[in-house]
């Protein structure tokens, strides 16, 4: 597997596992920037909104560029996602990671809904 195919697996597992598999993959002061009423979360708070805790059934993720500059690597995508019902939910993202001695952990999330 290579890298970029490990980081696109992260980032799709983001959506779709539950928030330990999420917070695992995590760095500890993560900084998140979430459509409203969650606005900018970071650190304890990221595992308390319910927009993190609560898993999609399927995601889409299209338009995916990779961007690696030595141990930091960011993701900007177009996502299509769906939970059991609420309408699908469309949005621009972007996700950086950091490889941290062999393992790849998100520093930051944002979210930017096309609704």
């Amino acid at each position: 597997m290579t890298e970029d195919d490990t980081l696109w697996d992260l980032e799709e597992r983001f959506w779709t596992q539950g928030a330990d598999s999420a917070r695992h993959a995590t760095a500890k002061d993560a900084v998140f920037v979430l459509p409203f009423p969650a606005g900018i979360l970071q650190g304890d708070a990221l595992w308390r909104e319910k927009e993190i805790a609560q898993r999609w059934r399927s995601v889409t993720m299209t338009e995916r560029f990779i961007s690696f500059k030595s141990i930091i690597a960011v993701l900007a995508y177009h996502v299509a996602a769906e939970r059991s019902d609420e309408p699908f939910y469309q949005a621009l993202c972007t996700s950086t990671y950091l490889n941290d001695d062999g393992k790849w952990l998100r520093l930051a999330h944002q979210q930017t809904p096309l609704d």
